[in-house]
């Protein structure tokens, strides 16, 4: 690896998904610390694509200064400044950021990236295929199916619920995160306008059943698994205003549950990490029942670094300071792709 003051990471944030006020949160956090920690970087936000900012603080406030659209990317990673750059750190969540695209245009200029690679990338961020390889591998995942847009009819998707799962029932955008488009749906007439709102965000939705429980979720460097955090958040549902908003959630780490619960969970998390082939850093979330069963719900390859996110709580339980969970992944990246 170079050494810092010879290292230019480019620092990828925004993009044009709807997670993109998250991933300028995430984008603050991690330049603030590679800074700290002495690197040279440079800020690109993709979705801008040749129309990039002269001020660094401006890729990180809640406005847009240019046009924001995924059409871009192209245009910004064949941008020169990517010349001079050895590593890029996608800040990058959701859509277009986390699916294999962003990572893909990377390859093709023979450029360095944070996180899984494209194929790992794009098997998370499909809900239902992800769901496949971990039943595949052992791994318990709770029941659902796929709906796409204008090519179903509702009586069928009625009657594949009623003798699938029944009620509750959960449906949600297959390949978006941060839970947006999720509705939890206590009765039939309630699914149509769920599909609805799950299509503002994709084309093609989930629908499972609702799996009563304690939200955890087990961080994992160099496939190594950090300790288990528990998520209590003050909704029903851990959601958008909970996952993002300071006092709406407790977290505790280490999670309070039985430490075979523990262990296994740890184990668990390690062969999800590695049925789709992830590398560097990733996040598996899990629900626990009363009858202490537990449900791998999803893996997060590109896991958030805002002040409220789970991963940098985890490193920190297990003595790992924010800026050497930053230090720590530029070193996997550059050193391991």
């Amino acid at each position: 690896m170079l050494n810092k003051e010879e290292l230019v990471i480019g620092l990828l944030v925004g993009g044009a998904s709807p997670e993109r006020p998250v991933s300028k949160m995430s984008g603050a956090s991690i330049y603030k610390a590679l800074i700290k920690l002495g690197y040279k970087v440079v800020v690109i936000d993709p979705a801008y694509g040749v129309n990039q900012l002269d001020n660094v603080e401006d890729y990180f406030t809640s406005n847009d200064f240019h046009p924001v659209n995924q059409r871009n990317y192209i245009d910004a990673i064949n941008l020169p400044l990517f010349d001079e750059v050895n590593l890029a750190f996608i800040g990058l969540h959701g859509k277009w950021g986390e699916d294999g695209t962003l990572q893909s245009l990377l390859e093709m200029r023979g450029i360095k990236y944070t996180g899984s690679g494209v194929l790992a990338s794009a098997l998370a961020m499909d809900k239902m295929m992800s769901k496949t390889i971990f039943r595949q591998n052992g791994i318990s995942v709770h029941d659902g199916f796929t709906v796409t847009e204008f090519k179903y009819k509702i009586e069928d998707v009625m009657s594949r619920i009623k003798s699938s799962f029944g009620f509750p029932a959960v449906v949600k955008p297959n390949d978006q995160g941060s839970t947006f488009g999720l509705t939890i749906c206590s009765i039939e007439n309630e699914i149509e306008d769920a599909l609805k709102n799950a299509f503002k965000y994709s084309d093609t939705a989930i629908i499972e059943t609702f799996v009563p429980g304690r939200e955890l979720t087990v961080g994992i460097i160099d496939g190594k698994p950090l300790p288990v955090l528990e998520i209590k958040p003050k909704h029903e549902l851990y959601d958008y205003e909970c996952k993002y908003t300071s006092g709406m959630s407790e977290y505790i780490v280490p999670a309070p549950i039985p430490e075979e619960i523990f262990l296994e969970l740890q184990r668990e998390s390690v062969l999800v990490y590695n049925s789709l082939g992830c590398k560097g850093y990733a996040r598996v979330d899990f629900k626990l029942t009363p009858g202490k069963k537990f449900y791998c719900f999803e893996l997060n390859t590109l896991p958030g670094m805002t002040s409220t996110s789970l991963l940098p709580k985890m490193a920190k339980a297990a003595g790992i300071s924010f800026e050497e969970l930053i230090d720590k992944i530029v070193a996997l990246s550059f050193n391991g792709r």
